[in-house]
């Protein structure tokens, strides 16, 4: 059985819904706009008030809107609560806004006074009536307060904010201080208006006009955003290109060195460098480098490293010596950076390798079959002037294998926090005992990247074999 509306009930809720439209379609909007500053706030993972206080305050301000709605209130069964919350929900408004407007810069001590007399008497209403119920002084003294408050607001604002900004910055805030200008001024109206019990509804048009002037300024500094990680992205390109020229090219042909280098950086640039010192018939001298840190500092250090170690050619076939050079060079002007690193001359002529390190992993040496750790390390570069270093001398046998690797080979981790560790980089070395070096050093890398996907530091790696003639 159907039960027809009356068409007077029916006519009234049409007419309350051409009167609220606009303000339900305005309390939503606010209240979107609230949740994505909430979100913003939350992604951020950084405290900022003004953010907070602004969601609150835009989210209230829309929920003030439909809940105080005609059409809302007549879908709405009377109730002791919803009467006190629609009459509250003006005093509640109060807390958020008053905190946004102090939060907003207000540098002087009486004027965030007035912004927390504010919140306080926001919070007593609220209290007042939600214990009592409503009272037309309630709204009394909330009309003088808004007001007075805001009145002193705009005041403060248009005379001093502008001033305590320069550049971007204060274009920006000229913006904004219309959008709350028109805000401000309309709030102000409309309790002047309650004093005289006139009725317009104008305060959300100018929250409105308030919030679109905020979009304007968070678009414009988008796009200046977009178009700064452009040329950021630009740079790093060009950086990047740069970094790659200064590594060495492919190992020259040997009659008894094959050498093979993979170098994958974490970042556009990276702290790891590598470098072939001496790269003849009879010898070879591997050098390789690891900056503390990542990205563009690192790179820069990477740079001047090479600079360090061409300077101490002369000294190729001295690796402690070599070490030692580099170091003086390098002490007091890495910006507190460090420096690991490892060298390695070996001559073909007596057979013989010599390897120092300066806090670097230890080189590995496969020969038939089996993995040796050859370590010989002194103190990092760049942070002691007075560091020495000292050399391990070994025989060359036809068929050995060296490999020079950085840190970020073995600290690869998997979720679990397992790292490649040095064992499994000694099985890996072991397993390419019938490729060639450049397969080799292939092989090693495709291994690493397999046990984690993620990676989290540059991986670089130099594989040396010695092939007599």
């Amino acid at each position: 059985m159907c039960v027809a509306v009356p068409e007077m009930r029916a006519g009234d809720v049409l007419t309350a819904f051409h009167r609220d439209a606009p303000y339900l379609f305005l309390g939503a909007a606010f209240v979107a706009v609230g949740l994505v500053a909430a979100a913003f706030a939350a992604i951020r993972r950084k405290h900022d008030s003004l953010l907070i206080y602004f969601a609150l305050f835009a989210a209230l301000y829309g929920l003030r809107l439909w809940i105080q709605s005609r059409l809302l209130g007549m879908t709405v069964p009377d109730s002791a609560f919803y009467t006190r919350l629609r009459s509250g929900i003006d005093y509640i408004v109060l807390i958020p806004a008053f905190l946004f407007f102090t939060a907003l810069g207000l540098p002087r001590q009486f004027e965030r006074a007035v912004g927390y007399a504010g919140v306080g008497i926001g919070c007593a209403l609220a209290a007042a009536n939600f214990s009592f119920g409503d009272s037309p002084y309630y709204h009394l003294i909330n009309n003088i307060v808004v007001v007075a408050a805001f009145s002193f607001f705009l005041i403060r604002f248009m005379t001093d904010s502008s001033a305590q900004r320069s550049g971007p910055a204060a274009a920006d805030f000229a913006v904004i201080r219309w959008g709350l200008l028109i805000f401000v001024a309309f709030v102000v109206w409309e309790n002047i208006a309650g004093l005289l019990s006139v009725p317009p509804k104008v305060e959300p048009f100018g929250f409105a006009a308030f919030l679109c002037t905020l979009g304007y300024v968070a678009a414009r500094r988008t796009l200046q955003r977009d178009q700064q990680l452009n040329e950021i992205q630009k740079e790093l390109d060009v950086a990047r290109r740069i970094q790659l020229s200064i590594l060495p090219a492919e190992f020259p042909k040997s009659a008894h060195f094959r050498v093979a280098a993979r170098y994958v950086p974490m970042t556009s640039v990276a702290g790891d460098f590598y470098d072939y010192i001496v790269a003849d018939d009879h010898q070879a001298g591997l050098l390789i480098a690891d900056v503390s840190g990542h990205g563009v500092p690192a790179a820069l250090i990477a740079s001047m490293v090479k600079l360090a170690a061409a300077s101490q050619r002369a000294l190729a076939d001295e690796p402690s010596r070599f070490l030692s050079g580099m170091n003086s060079a390098l002490f007091g002007n890495t910006q507190n950076q460090f420096v690991t690193a490892a060298y390695v001359h070996l001559n073909a002529d007596s057979r013989e390798l010599r390897y120092s390190a300066a806090g670097h992993p230890p080189m590995l040496l496969l020969r038939n079959g089996g993995v040796t750790e050859i370590e010989e390390n002194g103190l990092i570069l760049a942070a002691f002037d007075f560091a020495s270093y000292s050399n391990a001398t070994h025989h060359l046998e036809p068929g050995d294998r060296l490999l020079l690797y950085t840190d970020g080979i073995v600290d690869v981790s998997i979720t679990s926090g397992d790292f490649f560790g040095q064992d499994r980089l000694r099985e890996s070395l072991r397993e390419t005992a019938g490729l060639s070096a450049s397969a080799a050093a292939d092989s090693i890398i495709a291994s690493v990247r397999e046990w984690s996907a993620k990676q989290e530091d540059d991986l670089t790696v130099l594989v040396c074999d010695y092939m007599p003639t």
